[in-house]
């Protein structure tokens, strides 16, 4: 079990954005978020996106830093990855 956070190089409103996901429960990842004071809005179906001013508190905070790739593989090898194709129907959000 695992929280794992990326590289922020998504940009958007003027900031790099990274994802925060957890490897074995939702549930997990929403009070890692909550402890470090993420907000429930930046929650985006299967992760939450995460400025690149936060990443180093996040780290020390317990998240293992890997790469975009990883964390992908990861997330998705969980089963809680939400695929693209839904998120559209789901109302996903972007930062």
């Amino acid at each position: 079990m695992a929280i794992l956070v990326d590289d922020a190089v998504w940009p958007a409103h003027g900031r790099l954005w990274a994802h925060l996901v957890s490897d074995s429960s939702v549930d997990e990842l929403h009070a890692f978020a909550a402890q470090h004071d993420i907000p429930r809005r930046a929650f985006d179906l299967d992760h939450y996106d995460v400025p690149a001013d936060a990443l180093e508190r996040l780290v020390a905070g317990g998240a293992e830093h890997v790469g975009g790739k990883e964390l992908a593989r990861r997330l998705i090898a969980s089963g809680l990855r939400v695929p693209a194709r839904d998120r559209i129907d789901r109302g996903a959000h972007r930062p």
